[in-house]
């Protein structure tokens, strides 16, 4: 049996959990700025040496090392990019990954909306009021 077949299989019988999905959206310009400092982040707490740990470890490139960053470190550190282009790059796919996801959430109308300008106070009062449901 595939594991197209499994999924199928096990999505006939339900689920025995009561559970709600939701998705916190912010404005395009708020998640850029969001996404934008994430990256800084990652960068000051050590994702350079972390990839350069990760390339004297292992001979071949682990599935891991695809992920959006590692490989666009992976070009810096074989001198492919500069640093800042390194950095931008990250930044840009790291955009293009999140349009991706939230095109995927709108296609399925199982997802309740968030929205993240509303504070979290807000959003977990919004959470309970649809648990009481």
């Amino acid at each position: 049996m595939t594991k197209t077949e499994q999924e199928i299989e096990s999505r006939k019988n339900g689920t025995k959990y009561d559970f709600r999905k939701f998705v916190i959206t912010w404005d395009r310009e708020k998640l850029y700025e969001r996404i934008n400092m994430r990256v800084d982040i990652m960068l000051e707490q050590g994702l350079v040496q972390e990839v350069k740990d990760w390339l004297s470890k292992y001979s071949r490139y682990p599935t891991a090392m695809q992920a959006i960053g590692y490989k666009e470190v992976v070009e810096y550190l074989n001198g492919k990019t500069t640093y800042d282009e390194m950095v931008e790059k990250i930044k840009l796919e790291t955009r293009h990954y999140a349009k991706r996801q939230l095109t995927w959430f709108r296609k399925n109308n199982d997802y309740i909306w968030l929205n993240g300008k509303d504070g979290n106070a807000k959003n977990v009062e919004t959470i309970l009021e649809e648990w009481r449901r």
